[in-house]
């Protein structure tokens, strides 16, 4: 009931779309109905620099009655409505409600009818587009045929002082002045002061901004269009599951069972989305801050080709059975993770030599934490799968060891480097401290890779080693905290930006569930916490918390404040802030309910209670969990959607920059006749 609840809301949601559209398209058709002089007059004083000077200097040319119309009957011709296709399909079905089955059902029958109806919503939203740019166009034609036939001279005189308003410029000094800051009273203190960074130089004034090269570019935007593909991929597989847990006999095929698939989802989120995305952004990263093209882009072309073998070739191995039948997340076998792990290696390599290369003395702090990122990722993978320690509890430490470094050296040490770039930029103001930002660094290394065997407390594993990993998870509380500060202080006297801002608000809610989520792993280290918790759905609501609200959110608003960099073009902002909206309430909709649940279930097992008592007590938190992850999975169409409108050819009309320009054409032919 909760797929048919879901895909009624998209379909509501389209209808307020196409409604919108048509009121947009009645408007424009009531507006052209008003007097035509009225109405051009209130384009022409919206006129910018160059099509004032465009109309001024036609005015200046000798007047003729040669007005080409064949421009205008061309584009009516090329933007006809295309016939409209009409689709039907029709479903007849008697489902016995008795039948737990009815679930997948439901969804078969669904299927052909919701894509007919999508079929019809695209192309009622593309019969509305194209009206509407054939009302634009010819709005623009007429305002073309006013300007070649205005006598007003009232018109030309406005249009003399608004280019006189808009040439103005204030001088560069003209507010500051070139005197030096003096204070003989006491009211200034410390100008020109830098906080001193004990760990590493003071970081300069960025030398000016090079343009991104075409190339660059391209490898960038594939990178993070084949993380999009692998999120909706890989939440895909995880909507399926979430439906499973409510409806078990769904299917009864070998490669689609429960068994299988969880892998599938988990490894191609990780290696897929995740991966992939945080290695596009770093290609764009680090040669920025070192202000020196990347190294090689053929390179980052290798390395993007062998990820997407590895998840390709991995998703197919496990749904077949075949696996490495060790532990969560190393689930592909060896030869399928090895072209991964030559993709790091390859670019590493790639990233240092550009980094050896810069052209600044300092190597800025998003560096050190994605540097270091790749490097341990290397260190983990070989430990993972090198056959020396996979024997009896060597194999479980070292399962501990590779779960948790993957999530906190890998995935975390590499996004918090990409925040450290992009969230002072979206803020347009320095980092906090440099030196905050060094300590959460340091600190990580030293405490994130003791704590990997607190996921096995109570087991045969020493119990000396257990305590270590309980102390390390105590002092991740220091990078932890100390990041968080770091992030929430750069805000502090901007927090108006947010509001302003469609990426701010992922990086705020990042940075929440990065103290929050962080500090409740912290929580789940300690020996009673961890035998109420362990083995229930609380570490799924966990692991969520931090991959899904920590994680993606940075990755989102990343993305956000690149992609529009190279290609110009944004996002629209309705769609960023319903992606936004669905994201975080699917997401606490998703682990609360989870955690709620799973401590009373633990209470059960503590109290000795049968095994089944706390199955049926989880089952409505099971069915909180398949709306939560419905709503998480309908906000990444919205993200790929807003992915292809900044990806995307189609451009809107500017009516007045459409009308100038075939004004320019009638006075460059008139010129040539």
């Amino acid at each position: 009931m909760g797929s048919l609840f879901f895909a009624l809301l998209i379909i509501l949601m389209a209808v307020l779309h196409i409604k919108n559209k048509a009121d947009t398209v009645t408007k424009n058709t009531l507006n052209n109905n008003d007097d035509d002089t009225l109405r051009f007059k209130k384009r022409i004083s919206n006129f910018n620099i160059e099509q004032i000077d465009t109309y001024l200097s036609y005015k200046k040319e000798p007047k003729t009655k040669h007005i080409n119309r064949l421009l205008g009957i061309a584009i009516f011709a090329l933007l006809n409505l295309s016939a409209q296709t009409s689709f039907s399909q029709t479903q007849n079905g008697d489902s016995p409600l008795s039948s737990g089955g009815i679930i997948i059902t439901i969804i078969l029958i669904l299927i052909p009818v919701l894509a007919g109806i999508t079929i019809l919503i695209i192309k009622l939203i593309n019969a509305l587009d194209k009206y509407k740019r054939k009302q634009d166009i010819s709005e623009a034609i007429k305002l073309s045929e006013f300007l070649e036939s205005n006598e007003d001279e009232a018109i030309e005189q406005e249009l003399i002082k608004r280019k006189k308003a808009l040439d103005f410029r204030i001088p560069d000094n003209q507010l500051s002045g070139n005197i030096p800051a003096e204070d003989t009273i006491g009211l200034l203190n410390d100008i020109e002061h830098q906080a001193p960074l004990p760990l590493v130089a003071a970081k300069k004034k960025a030398l000016q901004r090079h343009q991104i090269s075409p190339a660059l570019s391209k490898l960038i935007i594939w990178y993070i269009g084949a993380a999009a593909f692998w999120l909706l991929f890989g939440t895909t597989i995880g909507e399926y599951l979430g439906i499973k847990f409510m409806a078990p006999e769904a299917d009864s095929i070998s490669w689609l069972s429960f068994g299988r698939l969880r892998p599938v989802h988990t490894n191609a989120v990780f290696w897929g989305w995740a991966s992939l995305a945080m290695l596009g952004l770093g290609h764009y990263i680090i040669p920025r801050v070192s202000n020196t093209p990347i190294h090689n882009i053929k390179l980052g072309w290798w390395a993007f080709a062998l990820i997407n073998i590895t998840v390709i070739s991995g998703t197919l191995s496990l749904m077949a059975g075949i696996n490495n039948s060790g532990g969560e997340y190393r689930e592909y076998i060896w030869p399928i993770m090895l072209p991964f792990a030559i993709a790091l290696v390859i670019t590493v390599i790639n990233f240092i030599k550009t980094i050896a290369k810069r052209k600044t003395k300092e190597i800025y702090i998003s560096n050190w934490y994605m540097i270091a990122s790749i490097l341990f990722t290397i260190v983990i993978s070989l430990v993972a799968y090198l056959p020396f320690w996979q024997h009896g509890l060597g194999e479980t430490i070292v399962q501990g060891y590779y779960m948790h470094q993957g999530v906190g050296m890998w995935f975390m040490l590499f996004t918090l480097g990409i925040v450290y770039y992009f969230l002072p930029q979206q803020l347009n103001k320095p980092i906090y401290s440099y030196s905050l930002g060094i300590l959460a660094f340091w600190a990580q290394i030293l405490f994130y890779t003791l704590i990997g065997t607190h996921h096995f407390i109570f087991s045969s594993i020493p119990w000396w080693l257990q305590t270590t990993a309980i102390i390390g998870s105590m002092g991740m509380v220091i990078p932890v905290a100390a990041g968080t500060a770091n992030f929430l202080l750069t805000f502090n006297g901007s927090w108006y930006k947010i509001g302003q801002s469609y990426t701010l608000p992922f990086f705020l809610v990042g940075i929440v569930f990065y103290f929050t989520g962080s500090l409740q792993g912290t929580a789940e280290a300690f020996r009673y916490t961890n035998l109420l918790w362990h083995f229930t759905d609380f570490t799924v609501a966990h692991s969520h918390l931090t991959m899904y609200g920590i994680i993606s959110f940075f990755l989102w608003a990343a993305i956000y404040a690149l992609i529009p960099r190279l290609t110009g073009k944004e996002a629209p902002q309705l769609t960023v802030g319903i992606h936004f909206w669905l994201a975080i309430i699917g997401l606490l909709i998703y682990t609360v309910p989870l955690m709620y649940g799973s401590t009373l279930k633990g209470m059960l097992w503590m109290e000795g209670k049968p095994f089944i008592e706390g199955i049926v007590l989880m089952a409505p938190y099971w069915l909180w969990r398949a709306i939560g992850g419905s709503l998480m999975w309908l906000s990444h169409l919205f993200f790929i959607y807003n992915l292809y409108k900044m990806l995307s050819d189609h451009k809107s009309i500017d009516i007045n920059e459409m009308a100038i320009n075939r004004l320019n054409k009638t006075v460059n032919k008139e010129n040539a006749i």
